[in-house]
């Protein structure tokens, strides 16, 4: 289904430092959107109510060596699915794909929990054509740039946002994606894959123990931390990234991305959110040295087994040119 956006505020008028004009004006949402709040809450509340569910059940239980590993795998598959798939090949295609690496990078990416392929990269899309300025949907200068301002921005643009009426165009965002045939089949297929990210675990966990308890506890660390686990992290590069750390390019006026390397090596590499920003199509976000970027590396891997060709690869002229200062 396509959704609709309300008009956008001039971002021209903006001045950096005040609250977006609509900030105050929020209006009721619809009964469709008051569904979509509905699945969202599910969707961001689940993990932690499993948590709450399945901790004082399995109090006293051993975590096994087993659940540790499956939630690593099922962290890679499906944080590899966001930041490769869904953020640098489909939404700012730093790459062109086969068509089955393709579909196959969209499932991995949705078994992250975090909403419908299409949905995801027309939200992002405009994130970067409105970035910190009025349109931009989840920006923690919202409200302003005062410290109530900014407490209240940093909750929205960590996970306030999602329970906003504010729904993306598709057909303004995302009109390849609605075109592409594979991809509209792996949005549809969205609340299946959603069942099929905590079913995996329980089934695993099953088959490798015996037992529902290991089901139980597989399903618990593999399935419902993992799911939280990476949530945060790419919701803290919404909100931290935004607010915090260093900001050696040169982005567009009030664009405020910054690079935070604490949370480099669990956002596979997107925390260089600075670089990011000044150059979005760019396949590598971290150019300098001692900047881990695994999402990099494994578009490289792909591009050597010859699955993905066209690859934007850092320009040294072109980082040059943005940079602001020495990071050495």
């Amino acid at each position: 289904m396509t959704s609709t956006a309300r008009t956008t505020p001039s971002a021209q008028d903006y001045d950096g430092t005040s609250p977006f004009p609509d900030s105050g004006t929020e209006s009721p949402p619809t009964s469709g959107r008051r569904m979509y709040v509905t699945v969202t809450g599910i969707i961001v509340v689940a993990p932690f109510v499993g948590l709450a569910v399945a901790i004082p059940l399995l109090w006293g239980s051993v975590v096994h060596l087993t659940d540790l590993v499956l939630l690593a795998v099922f962290y890679v598959i499906s944080g590899l699915g966001v930041t490769v798939g869904f953020h640098r090949g489909l939404t700012h295609g730093s790459y062109t794909a086969a068509p089955a690496l393709r579909v196959a990078l969209a499932l991995a990416g949705s078994l992250s929990f975090q909403g419908d392929v299409i949905d995801w990269v027309a939200t992002h899309r405009r994130h970067h054509a409105y970035t910190d300025r009025p349109g931009d949907p989840h920006s923690p200068y919202r409200y302003g740039t005062s410290l109530r301002g900014q407490l209240r921005g940093l909750v929205h643009s960590h996970i306030g946002w999602l329970f906003g009426d504010d729904p993306t165009s598709h057909r303004r965002f995302a009109p390849d994606l609605l075109a592409d045939p594979g991809i509209r089949a792996v949005d549809r297929a969205f609340p299946v894959l959603c069942l099929l990210t905590l079913g995996l675990p329980f089934a695993l966990g099953w088959a490798l123990g015996g037992s529902w308890v290991t089901a139980l506890t597989a399903l618990l660390w593999a399935g419902f931390i993992r799911i939280a686990l990476l949530h945060h992290v790419t919701w803290s590069v919404n909100s931290l990234c935004h607010l915090i750390g260093d900001r050696p390019f040169r982005t567009r006026r009030h664009d405020r991305a910054t690079n935070l390397w604490p949370l480099a090596l669990l956002s596979f590499g997107e925390s260089w959110h600075n670089l990011h920003h000044a150059d979005p199509t760019c396949a590598r976000h971290g150019v300098d040295r001692g900047q881990l970027d695994v999402s990099a590396a494994v578009i490289r891997l792909f591009e050597r087994l010859g699955w993905v060709r066209d690859v934007r690869w850092p320009d040294p002229d072109r980082v040059a040119a943005r940079r602001l200062r020495s990071t050495a």
